[in-house]
């Protein structure tokens, strides 16, 4: 029996992708005294929140709306046929049950034996009066059954009475299926897959005049590519949430782990029956305040909860109080942040407020007025209220809190809270325990020979190219190098060459509700520092949790790997104690061997966390002719995900020495997959040998080793922000990717919860590609290879030796060549070859082929004329810049004949073409960047197209390099030749859809 009605992944649908953008209020009174006319200004407030809300192609079906609001005594006193005990002394849950009576019956029976173990009297049942009058059929369909259950324990109440009950929510969740909207003695909710409207209409209760309150939370709910259900519905226990969790699988996973040492007194009865804290296949939102109620429960005040998981901007904030800065980096220690943007509300009956996300990427408004009302939402005029009675109002800034605190009858600023919290413990105290890796003793400087760096160049599969488009200009600069976006070789699972695992993973962007952000600009509100080393208990606070290494970058040199590596070496540090693991197996034995062997490494790692270890080194080194290196990605997820499920990963901090790892892509995957730092050695010495011969790289070799440090760190930084993530602490074990071409069992196991929407390869097949790799740098006969050279490579630029591109020489000659002579034919061949990918195994789509003969066919004459069809043409956005005058022009020229349209680009329009109805583009667009927008060039547009975001280049900006920065692109651009232009990720002063 199962009430969440949950739509199953089937083709490419998965709901572990769903966004929604949502409306949030708050209405409450100072006063403290509970009213009616809270209840009616909070549903005034939702209704005039419905553009916040959404519906389905039946108008009628809302994505849902729902509110929070304390317990109604008098209602209830009136309308139960039992006893209850002074108010605060019951807890009433609004139950989610099956409409089916005997499943019904049989559903209540149980929650009340449950109730009884749980050593609490059940008072009674309520049937909560329902309307389904003005609902959809759609809604009516999965409506559940909803009754309130009236529960009472001795003389227990308020928060205490909530402890009691708490276990009660989650075994009735994972025993009995049913779905507790809420159970307190505090708060109550009414929810419900409707509209704004719909809310007050099923519910009768929240017309009457016995249902009061002085306070009420609201929420309306834009699912912007999800499936609605009535569970999904906010607010939740405790809060109402605007926004999107962008690293909640790696929370979750987290959270998952932690569990095992999780011990309170507060929370009667053994821990073991609460799990799991998250439930499965809940939203971002439900596990958020999952979470945050295990925290309030466990003995955190609730603004204290709220901070810990949304921590605001600290790492970089210079002119912070020392003791604010303490009570952040200790939490630090004990939780990564839940990252994202958001506008979180919550409650727990007494105190009421709101806070943002560091970034402030969800707006949020309040209001005050003198006769102690408070309003807060997330855009003005949910209410009327007149000017003149407000006496305070603001906009809430990013990372801020706004507090009401009900019992004290006053709101309580965003200072005083958090230095009331910095000054509960002492914080500093406690983090002075820390090491910082950059403290502990240097250690020798090891250099490798040309030969062995060649040599495991091979094993690993390097390649000239990567060396000089790759490795050369990051040793050289100190950042990523610059090339166009996207590639036209085949997707790994295609390839007929042995293709690193890290190929088979693209990373998820930023997109819908969910702006990136702007890592350059905005780069006080990131941080690439963490902390290595076992937790504590998440519910206890005290020195114990420091216990750890700061790592102030996420990429480790080789000589501060030796740090971790020895660090315990004479038994004086045992508490950092770390264990190397040989990510080896033995290549005779084959696949078998393989999956044997990351079994073995497994259970390998668990024992070493039991002796006593608390930091993992994953080390791919020291690979010879009988065995070869498992692939990191493989070897650090699969660890992960084994601790994750042993509940033994918060215990031990995962670092990784490997040497397949060259690009800031793979670098990412580890973290992401659960590394806290990567060490990729063989980047390194490829980088240090280049200098020290000075082949593509003309710095010393030690600036060398910093460059390459510096640019990976920085690209993980822009890695990051593509998805709207701030910390490396949140990005950790968020597994932000999707998998391409790789067997369903295959992730399932190895990289758990990560989707992959195409079958493919699996481990034999891996395994082989690491053998064909190996046998390169170790051929099968053995001999001895006088001269070692690496392959050409050709992924990036055309080679013969190289993968096969779609725009080959051949390609690029037909094209120029049908252009020059205007010949036709020749263009068609050119078309064809382009378009004849299946059998080349090319692309995805060109393994697609249309079903023919399945329909009839129509009459061309019932078709639209190509003449009227071509007029909704238009260009995609090349940007006069990226692209030559001619190109432009001719693209424009070509959209004006036909009557269809041509886009600007973000590069603006020369002032000759403005007004020149031959050679103007009709849609002119306006970038992040605004280069080349006038007044002048936006009243000459037909459409004015304003770019959130760039789909060749999702989650980033674009950048036209110096030397494409001719003086005439420059007058066009308003910009000064010669000086690179990049455009940020996002539009700093609209930033999202909201």
């Amino acid at each position: 029996m199962n009430t969440m009605n949950h739509r199953p992944d089937q083709g490419l649908y998965r709901h572990d992708f769903e966004h929604d953008a949502c409306g949030v209020a708050f209405v409450a009174h100072l006063s403290g005294e509970p009213s009616h006319a809270i209840v009616a200004q909070g549903l005034l407030a939702l209704e005039n929140l419905d553009h916040r809300g959404a519906t389905g192609a039946d108008e009628a079906a809302g994505d849902g709306a729902g509110m929070l609001l304390q317990v109604p005594d008098r209602l209830f006193r009136d309308t139960v046929d039992f006893v209850l005990p002074p108010q605060g002394g019951y807890a009433v849950g609004m139950a989610f049950l099956p409409a089916d009576d005997a499943e019904r019956g049989q559903a209540k029976r149980r929650i009340e034996y449950l109730a009884i173990e749980e050593g609490l009297r059940v008072l009674g049942w309520r049937e909560v009066p329902m309307s389904g009058d003005t609902l959809s059929p759609v809604t009516l369909a999965v409506m559940p059954h909803m009754e309130q259950l009236f529960v009472t324990s001795g003389r227990a109440t308020g928060i205490d009475l909530d402890r009691r009950v708490y276990p009660l929510v989650k075994r009735v969740r994972t025993e009995v299926g049913v779905y507790f909207a809420s159970l307190s003695s505090r708060t109550t909710v009414y929810k419900g897959m409707l509209t704004t409207q719909q809310l007050a209409e099923t519910f009768p209760d929240l017309l009457d005049e016995r249902t009061e309150t002085a306070l009420a939370l609201v929420h309306s709910r834009f699912s912007t590519n999800t499936f609605p259900s009535w569970e999904l519905a906010h607010p939740f226990r405790f809060i109402a949430h605007n926004g999107e969790i962008n690293t909640v699988k790696g929370n979750r996973n987290w959270m998952r782990a932690r569990e095992a040492l999780l011990s309170t007194d507060l929370i009667p009865g053994d821990m073991d029956r609460l799990f799991p804290i998250c439930t499965p296949d809940a939203s971002d939102s439900a596990s958020f305040d999952e979470v945050l109620e295990l925290l309030h429960l466990g003995g955190r005040s609730l603004p204290h909860a709220v901070l810990m998981m949304i921590p605001e901007a600290w790492e970089n904030h210079a002119e912070m109080d020392v003791a604010r800065r303490h009570f952040y980096s200790f939490h630090s220690s004990v939780m990564e942040p839940w990252d994202g943007p958001a506008a979180v509300c919550f409650t727990d009956g007494t105190l009421i407020g709101a806070t943002l996300d560091r970034n402030g990427l969800r707006p949020g408004r309040y209001w005050v007025t003198d006769d102690g009302l408070v309003v807060f939402a997330s855009e003005a005029g949910v209410l009327p209220i007149e000017q003149s009675r407000v006496v305070e109002k603001g906009r809430l800034q990013p990372g801020r809190m706004l507090l009401v605190d009900l019992a004290q009858h006053r709101l309580i600023g965003d200072d005083e809270i958090k230095a009331g919290l910095a000054a509960e413990q002492p914080w500093g105290e406690w983090v002075s325990e820390r090491l910082n890796l950059e403290d502990l003793p240097e250690r020798q400087h090891v250099v490798h020979s040309h030969a062995s760096v060649v040599r495991r160049q091979q094993v690993f599969g390097y390649t000239h190219e990567e060396l000089k488009q790759i490795i050369a200009p990051m040793a050289q600069t100190g950042a990523e190098p610059i090339g166009s976006m996207g590639t036209d070789t085949p997707v790994a699972v295609l390839s007929d060459r042995p293709r690193l695992l890290f190929d088979y993973f693209s990373q998820l962007f930023a997109q819908v509700t969910n702006p990136p952000l702007d890592a350059i600009r905005e780069e006080l509100v990131t941080s690439l520092a963490s902390s290595v080393g076992p937790e504590a208990n998440l519910l206890q606070a005290g020195p114990e949790s420091c216990q750890q290494i700061v790592i102030n970058y996420p990429v480790l040199d080789s000589d501060e790997l030796a740090k971790l590596v020895r660090i315990n070496r004479d038994g004086s540090m045992p508490a950092y104690a770390s264990h190397v693991v040989r990510g080896l197996y033995r290549l005779l034995d084959g696949p078998d061997e393989f999956a044997r062997r990351i079994d073995e490494i497994c259970a390998e790692v668990s024992a070493a966390i039991a002796d006593g270890a608390r930091i993992i080194i994953l080390s791919d080194r020291h690979a010879n002719i009988d065995y070869a290196p498992i692939p990191s990605l493989l070897l650090t997820s699969a660890v992960h995900h084994h601790l994750v499920r042993e509940k033994t990963r918060t215990q031990v901090g995962l670092i990784v020495e490997a040497g397949d790892v060259r690009e800031v892509h793979h670098v990412a995957l580890l973290i992401g997959y659960g590394a806290a730092a990567v060490n990729p050695y063989l980047v390194f010495e490829s980088a240090e040998d280049l200098a020290r011969r000075e082949v593509f790289v003309t710095v010393d070799p030690e600036k060398a080793l910093v460059n390459v440090r510096k640019a990976l760190g920085k690209g993980v930084l822009k890695v990051m922000s593509k998805m709207g993530v701030s910390t490396i602490a949140s990005y950790t074990g968020a597994q932000i990717y999707e998998a391409l071409g790789l067997a369903s069992d295959f992730v399932e196991k190895y990289f758990t919860g990560t989707t992959s929407r195409i079958e493919g390869v699996g481990l034999a097949e891996i395994a082989r590609e690491v053998q064909a790799r190996h046998d390169v740098g170790y051929p099968v006969d053995r001999r001895t290879v006088p001269h070692r050279t690496l392959a050409v490579g050709g992924e990036y630029q055309w080679r013969r030796e190289g993968p096969p591109h779609l725009f080959d020489p051949e390609t690029v000659f037909r094209l120029q060549h049908s252009t020059r002579e205007k010949r036709y034919d020749i263009f068609k061949q050119y078309t064809n070859r382009v378009d004849d990918q299946s059998r080349r195994l090319m692309t995805l789509r060109g393994l697609l082929e249309f079903d023919t003969g399945v329909r009839e066919p129509i009459s061309i004459d019932e078709v639209e004329p190509v003449s009227a069809i071509v007029k909704r043409f238009s260009t995609g956005a090349m940007s006069y810049g990226s692209i030559s005058q001619e190109a432009h022009e001719t693209l424009a020229i070509a959209m004006n004949r036909l009557g269809g349209k041509s886009n600007t680009g973000e590069g603006g329009e020369d002032a000759e073409r403005l007004y020149d109805p031959t050679r103007r583009s009709a849609i002119k667009q306006v970038a992040s960047g605004r280069f080349g927008v006038t007044s002048d060039y936006l009243t000459n547009a037909d459409d004015i197209q304003i770019k959130m975001a760039q789909g060749a280049k999702p989650g980033e900006g674009g950048q036209l390099p110096p030397g494409k920065v001719y003086p005439w692109v420059a007058r066009t651009r308003h910009s000064t030749p010669g000086v690179g232009l990049i455009s940020p990720p996002p539009h700093h002063d609209i930033y999202s859809i909201e």
